[in-house]
Formats: structure tokens, C-alpha cells, sequence
């Protein structure tokens, strides 16, 4: 493959469709293969002549792929895919569910280091690109305060936690944020802000023939992790209101930190994105760390990884001496 980094995808849905288009942008890659649960004539890679295979023949495929990334859902499918394929490859994956995330590390990082393999845990953008800034504002501006905001638009987790509700047979979830709260913010204010003040969740549900709309509705209200937390409306939607009006898949959000440096001096950081789609810009994400796991892998950097532990030199195709003189 002409020392090209060879990429192969644990997962076909949206995510998945997202790093094939990825890599078509990084000429220092090249797709090995697209692995799925779902039989292989129901995939159409963007590029013909993509293997195709199902996912129990990852494990006789190993020498042949330098970094897996996996598109599964954070729920269900990566707390167990994680450690597995960990032992088998250096992977990369999104898994989004915060709370759980020092759980998930711990599980996938004693695989990844016995089998001198590296894993990248909780890539995209949050995790991810929002929480490098995060960490960034309150290591420039201790005297602050850091805030939050997802949305407006689809959020891909929710949406996938939604849909392995019982009863629920197809589902879309948006996250709306508070204008004030955002204003109060930009505004240099440090304001005590709980999550139903500074966020709402919109969910679009389409209930399974039979299913009892108010205890899937219970069931997704009290959902720890997702939903529990915050405000949450759920709309009982038609098939085909949610086929026709619910395709898009936008994101986007802030990260804001406010603080002050002197009596009466306010200084307020600000990351922003805003996202024509949230599973082609999430797996943009996970491919530039993808690079920088091939590369770690090399320096014998194994285990589990979080974009913490990245150099950002190491996520982009430029040698140090070309970042040097064209970025610094």
C-alpha cells in the first residue's frame, strides 16, 4: 500500500461513512476494509473495490491493518468492542458517554498495554476537540469559570441511546441551548448555571406497533446519563415525519471560559463550531487521531490514550520542520 497508513472501520452507520469520506482527504492513508454486523451486500462503499467483511473476521485480519477506528454506539457496542479489539489492534474510537469515561479507560487500557498496542478512547469533538479547550481555558485563566454549550442540532449518542429503548422503533434526539445562558457568558459573567438552565434535549420518537408511548417516555426522561439531568421533551412522530423531516444531521456548540487576570480586567476565551454534519466532522476527528495513534504505536506509546496525551504536531500529515515554518 506504498507505506500508505492502512485505516480499516468497525462500523458502517453514519460515523462509519464519515471516516470513508475522511479518507479520501488524507492521501497518507488508505482504506484495508469496512467490517459490519450486517451481511456485506447491504454496504455500498463510496469506493469501488473496498473489502467488505463481517465483523468475526476482523481477528484473522490484524497484520493487516495499522489502526481500527471504531464507529459503534457509546451504550452498548464500544464498552464491549473497546477491550476486545484493543488486544487485536491499535484502535480509535468515540466513546461520548462523560461519566463513564474514566470506567471505560480503565477497562480498555490493561488490553491495549498486555498486547503492546495503543488505544485513542473518546475522540470527536466532545470529547475530544472541546475538551483539549477546556482544559486550555482553565490552564490560562485559573481565576474563571468554564461553560459548555452543545447544539443546536442533532447529537449522534443520544439519538443511538434513544433507539435501544424498548418500544422505540426509530429515533432523532436535538440539543437546544439557553440564548441567556450563552449571553450571560459572552458577556464575561460567571453565572451558577444548572444543566436544565443551560440546556434543553428535544426528542422525535417513532414507537414500535404495540408499545406503550408513556413508558417509553418515562424510560428515556430517566435515563442516567442522557436525559435524567436535563430537561427533556419527547415528541411521538410517524415514520415518515421522521424520514422527511429529520435527515439533517447539523451540530455544533461552545466552549467558553470566563475569568480575570487583575481587579476589574475580564477576559473570556471562546471555541465555537458550527457543523453541516456531525458524523462526517466527528469522523474527520477520529482520522487525523488515527495518524497520531500509527505514530505513537511506532514510538512504543502503549495502552490507552485520551486527546490529552496527543502532541498536536502528531495529528497533522506536516513534518516538524513544516509546521515550524508555515504555522508557528
Amino acid at each position: 500500500m506504498n507505506g500508505k497508513i492502512r485505516i480499516a472501520i468497525a462500523g458502517h452507520g453514519n460515523l462509519g461513512r464519515g471516516v470513508e469520506a475522511a479518507i479520501e482527504h488524507n492521501p497518507d492513508m488508505s482504506l484495508a476494509g469496512i467490517y459490519s454486523r450486517r451481511p456485506a451486500g447491504q454496504i455500498t462503499p463510496r469506493q469501488a473495490g473496498t473489502p467488505v467483511h463481517g465483523m468475526e473476521q476482523l481477528r484473522d485480519h490484524a497484520g493487516q491493518i495499522d489502526v481500527l477506528i471504531l464507529c459503534g454506539g457509546s451504550k452498548e457496542d464500544l464498552p464491549q468492542q473497546g477491550p476486545e479489539l484493543a488486544a487485536l489492534f491499535n484502535t480509535v474510537d468515540s466513546f461520548d458517554t462523560h461519566a463513564r469515561i474514566p470506567e471505560y479507560f480503565a477497562a480498555v487500557d490493561p488490553v491495549a498495554r498486555d498486547s503492546q498496542h495503543t488505544a485513542l478512547i473518546s475522540a470527536g469533538w466532545d470529547p475530544g476537540m472541546f475538551s483539549l479547550n477546556r482544559a486550555l481555558g482553565e490552564a490560562l485563566l485559573p481565576d474563571g469559570a468554564t461553560y459548555t454549550f452543545w447544539g443546536d442540532g442533532l447529537s449522534q449518542g443520544h439519538s443511538d441511546a434513544l433507539r435501544r429503548v424498548p418500544g422505540v422503533a426509530g429515533a432523532v434526539q436535538y440539543t437546544r441551548p439557553a440564548k441567556d445562558a450563552i449571553d450571560q457568558v459572552r458577556k464575561g459573567g460567571r453565572p451558577d448555571l444548572t444543566p436544565q438552565q443551560m440546556h434543553l434535549r428535544e426528542c422525535f420518537v417513532v414507537l414500535e406497533d404495540g408499545a406503550d408511548a408513556e413508558t417509553v417516555r418515562e424510560a428515556i426522561v430517566t435515563m442516567p446519563h442522557y436525559f435524567a439531568d436535563y430537561e427533556t421533551v419527547v415528541n411521538f412522530i410517524s415514520a415518515e415525519e421522521l424520514a422527511r423531516d429529520h435527515r439533517a444531521m447539523v451540530h455544533g456548540g461552545f466552549v467558553i471560559r470566563s475569568g480575570t487576570t487583575s481587579p476589574g480586567t475580564t477576559q473570556v476565551m471562546e471555541y465555537s463550531l458550527k457543523l453541516g454534519s456531525n458524523p462526517e466532522f466527528t469522523a474527520s476527528v477520529l482520522v487525523a487521531c488515527a495518524r497520531a495513534v500509527h505514530r505513537m504505536h511506532g514510538l512504543g506509546q502503549f495502552g490507552a490514550r485520551t486527546i490529552y496525551d496527543i502532541p498536536l504536531g502528531l495529528l497533522s500529515p506536516r513534518s516538524a520542520e513544516e509546521l515550524r515554518a508555515g504555522f508557528l
